[in-house]
């Protein structure tokens, strides 16, 4: 049973990119699809963070992490290496959970 649904979603998921190589170019050099495609992966990724920044389980939460992406925000934002933000997001994090 297990390897009949690895195969479906296999199956699935090769569809699913064969139909997004077979969208005609035209459809694709249209200036508002080319926008909604630019903003898509911003959108996911933020979700992903978001829900890995606020979310424990079930619960809504904001703790370090939050703290940590408002830091990391601020230096993106002051165009701070990228080794800088991500560094000292961790150290703000990493100095809440100390104090608390």
């Amino acid at each position: 049973m297990m390897w009949v649904a690895v195969l479906v979603a296999a199956a699935g998921c090769y569809l699913l990119k064969l139909a997004g190589l077979s969208v005609p170019p035209r459809v694709l050099e249209r200036p508002l699809v080319e926008r909604i495609a630019d903003l898509i992966p911003v959108a996911l990724l933020s979700a992903l963070v978001a829900v890995q920044v606020m979310a424990r389980g079930h619960e809504l939460v904001i703790d370090a992490r939050a703290l940590g992406v408002m830091v990391a925000v601020v230096l993106l934002l002051v165009r701070a290496p990228f080794l800088v933000v991500v560094f000292g997001a961790a150290l703000a994090a990493a100095l809440v959970r100390l104090v608390f």
